[in-house]
């Protein structure tokens, strides 16, 4: 699913433009935010994809979706 990623002044948000979704990034898997899993405000979690640290913001990625925060 392809996830939008912002860089805020209070931490990360992420915008999911299929379900027109814009929610705060609540935990994360790694501190760099790649690599891991993060979780939104909603509980949806989603698997990061490898990248670098000091990959400019914003940024679209394809991010797999773990679960709906229901499960």
């Amino acid at each position: 699913m392809k996830i939008t990623i912002r860089k805020r002044p209070d931490g990360y948000e992420a915008y999911v433009a299929k379900k027109d979704l814009e929610e705060k990034i609540v935990a994360m898997e790694h501190e760099t935010l790649w690599g891991g899993w993060i979780r939104l405000a909603n509980g949806w979690t989603f698997q990061m994809p490898e990248g670098s640290p000091d990959t400019p913001m914003p940024i679209t990625v394809e991010a797999r979706k773990l679960s709906s925060g229901d499960d």
